[in-house]
């Protein structure tokens, strides 16, 4: 089974769209962070970006293996 998906003919690879899932979560949640007002907590907001986005990206792709497996 090959690793890439096919979108009308098209292979794009499969982390590229796990990476693109993890991206519209993360913005879902650093909207509903930044409202939440947890932010003034944050000692270095990119930093904190990134590692939210690592760390959704992690959850995406554990969670997307075993269902394309």
């Amino acid at each position: 089974m090959s690793s890439d998906l096919d979108l009308y003919g098209v292979f794009i690879p499969s982390l590229a769209a796990w990476m693109l899932v993890a991206f519209l979560i993360c913005l879902v949640a650093r909207r509903s962070l930044a409202w939440a007002g947890f932010y003034r907590l944050v000692w270095h907001r990119p930093l904190f970006d990134l590692a939210l986005y690592v760390v959704v990206l992690g959850l995406v792709v554990s969670v997307a293996i075993p269902l394309t497996s």
